[in-house]
């Protein structure tokens, strides 16, 4: 293992993103098979890193002393969410169609949001994931406001 592929950086800090999951060799699957991220940690905590950033992945559990009135567990409503991974990509249709090849179930197709080309996945715990390109955004156009 090499330390440029650990989360630990020499100075500064850099983000990962934490979550809480049901199976964690399905879920590193996911990761791994879908995004084409590296395995750095196998589990406890299982860390996948994928392009420049982190996946930390560990099933749910109770209260620790460092978060005493926590508990960690996957989302239970797919319909509500407060936050989302969001992947950015060059080629939209490619990675589409890439990903559902290999089994991603995606909400809709890409769809032009005037600033960028979007759309939503969902990992194997039904985290959602959005998906996109800057198109517009590169030439000044934002996104439309209507919806």
């Amino acid at each position: 293992m090499n330390r440029e592929d650990l989360p630990a950086p020499a100075e500064g800090l850099v983000l990962t993103h934490f979550i809480t999951v049901r199976d964690v060799p399905r879920s590193r699957a996911f990761y791994t098979d879908v995004l084409g991220g590296t395995v750095v940690l196998e589990e406890n905590p299982c860390i996948v890193k994928v392009a420049n950033g982190w996946i930390i992945m560990n099933p749910g559990g109770g209260p620790t002393d460092d978060k005493p009135d926590v508990v960690l567990r996957p989302p239970e409503d797919p319909h509500s969410v407060s936050s989302f991974l969001n992947v950015r990509v060059a080629d939209i249709q490619g990675f589409y169609d890439a990903a559902r090849a290999k089994g991603a179930a995606f909400l809709t197709p890409p769809i032009d949001r005037r600033a960028e080309l979007r759309c939503y996945m969902r990992d194997p715990d039904g985290y959602l994931i959005e998906v996109g390109q800057a198109t517009g955004l590169l030439e000044g156009i934002f996104a439309r406001t209507d919806d």
